[in-house]
This record gives structure tokens, C-alpha cells and sequence, in this order.
């Protein structure tokens, strides 16, 4: 999940440059097509029927939808918010699962968990005040993002049973026919190194989707998804170096907020055992 997360602050990077340029429909596109090149080998091995013969295709294409919605929100809330602003939001995912999670995973959580959660909600609310991120339409699609997002954890841990390159094919596919659609009506040239930015975006977003599939067949959503947190300090690290984004104090507070509850979810949530 560490690594994961590393790689998913990367690539919202690249994308946050990419998107500076092109739609987010064109960058959705080309990126999707170079992860399924960089996949064919995995798909080849795997096999059509464990491909197209997946368990509950319901739920899988519920995922596909979440995760579809949660990438578009993300790519056009960076358009108009700073990279860390966008992150902090995406921070109360976790918060949401761990919401979910006794009702839809049947994970049980302690009285002192329920408050973590609605403390970390009041870290989100300080981030949505008059002083915290601006430009409110893109706020308010980085919120429906955070949501999607949580709601991709959560059907993810009903698909244990799904081989990882086939969660991520078709995520990328779903990813890639919206991308092909909504660039029909904003389409520009890429240059060269444009293009190879935009090809590393699917290659780097990939890994990192095969590396939070894993980890969450390996460990309870409650647990794992906190880790999600260490995107902040990438975040803000990246934002400083590309962008000379720096954090206003309520992002700052507000994030401090949200990742201290987490922490304390993961800490106090207890563990599944697992085999060996």
C-alpha cells in the first residue's frame, strides 16, 4: 500500500502538468492505452476466460464505475485547486470506508473508532471552509472523487476472489472508453515528450492500482486504507517542486485532522488474522 501510494502521488503529478495543456478526456485515453500495452503480457498469461469470466459482474462493473468517476473528478479538480488541496480531500476516503465498513463488510469497530470517524469528518469540514481550498465547483467535485474513490475500496473487498490484472484491466478499460468518448470534443496534437508523459501516467498508474488491489486482499479495508494518508506529504512535496504549490494553514490544520483520526483507526481497529 506505501508503495502504491508513492506511485499514486506521482502520477496525480504528472497528470496535474498534463492536464495543464490537455483534456482530461485525451489524458484518460492515452494513458489507458499504454497500460493496456504494458498489461498484454499479464492478459496473454492469465487467459480470455478468467478475463471475461468474472464473479459477480454486477459489482465488477460497479467498481469499474467508481473508479472511473473517482479518476475524472481527480484529473479536473487539479485543473483549478493546488495538488496537496485536492489530496487532503481524498484523505476522508478512508474515513468513509471505515464509516461503511460495519454496515457493508461487516467489520466491527469500537465506540472510540465511531469518533475518530466524526473527528476526521470535522477535519474535512475545515478544509470545505470560507478560508480553506477555493474555486467551490472544484471543490465540490473533489469531494464526489473522495466519495467514488471509498466506494472503489469497498467493492474491491467483495472481489477478493478476482485475479488482480483482471480488476486492473478492466478498471483501466472503463477508464479508457470514457477518456476515448470525452475526447472526441477536445482533442489536441501531443508533442513527443508530451505523449511519453502521458504514456508513464498508465504505466505508473497501473503499478500502483496492482499494488492497492493487493494489499487490500491482504488486510482488512479499515486497516489498509489508512495508509492512504502518506499521499499527503507526497503530495506536498510534488505540488512545492512542480508547481510551487504551497498549503494554506487551514489545509495544513484541516489535513492534520483528518490523518490523526486515521491513524487512530488504524492503530485501534482490531486485526483479522490471516493464513500464511
Amino acid at each position: 500500500m506505501l508503495a502504491g501510494m508513492f506511485l499514486f502521488a506521482l502520477n496525480d503529478a504528472i497528470g496535474k502538468l498534463m492536464v495543464a495543456t490537455y483534456s482530461v478526456g485525451q489524458v484518460l485515453l492515452i494513458r489507458s492505452a499504454a497500460a493496456m500495452l504494458v498489461l498484454l503480457p499479464l492478459l496473454w498469461r492469465l487467459g480470455l476466460p478468467r478475463l471475461t469470466g468474472v464473479a459477480r459482474p454486477g459489482l465488477q462493473t460497479l467498481r469499474v464505475v467508481f473508479s472511473t468517476a473517482e479518476v475524472f473528478c481527480f484529473y479536473w479538480a487539479v485543473q483549478f485547486l493546488a495538488l496537496a488541496d485536492v489530496m487532503t480531500f481524498w484523505m476522508a476516503a478512508p474515513i468513509c470506508v471505515a464509516l461503511l465498513a460495519p454496515v457493508l463488510l461487516r467489520e466491527r469497530l469500537s465506540w472510540p473508532c465511531w469518533v475518530a470517524i466524526m473527528v476526521g469528518f470535522g477535519g474535512v469540514l475545515i478544509v470545505l471552509g470560507p478560508t480553506g481550498a477555493g474555486a467551490p465547483w472544484a471543490t465540490a467535485v473533489a469531494v464526489v472523487g473522495t466519495v467514488c474513490f471509498a466506494l472503489m475500496i469497498l467493492t474491491a473487498r467483495f472481489l477478493r476472489g478476482t485475479p488482480d490484472v483482471t480488476l486492473v484491466f478492466w478498471q483501466t478499460l472503463g477508464a479508457g472508453l470514457a477518456g476515448l468518448v470525452l475526447s472526441v470534443f477536445d482533442w489536441r496534437p501531443p508533442t513527443g515528450t508530451d505523449l511519453a508523459l502521458l504514456g508513464m501516467l498508465g504505466v505508473v498508474a497501473m503499478l500502483a492500482h496492482v499494488c492497492v488491489t493487493r494489499a487490500l486482499k491482504l488486510a482488512d479495508a479499515a486497516l489498509v486504507s489508512p495508509l492512504h494518508y502518506t499521499l499527503l506529504p507526497w503530495a506536498i512535496l510534488f505540488g512545492w517542486l512542480m508547481f510551487g504549490d504551497v498549503p494554506g494553514g487551514v489545509t495544513l490544520l484541516g489535513g492534520a485532522v483528518i490523518v490523526a483520526a486515521g491513524l487512530y483507526l488504524f492503530f485501534a481497529a482490531p486485526r483479522e488474522p490471516r493464513p500464511a
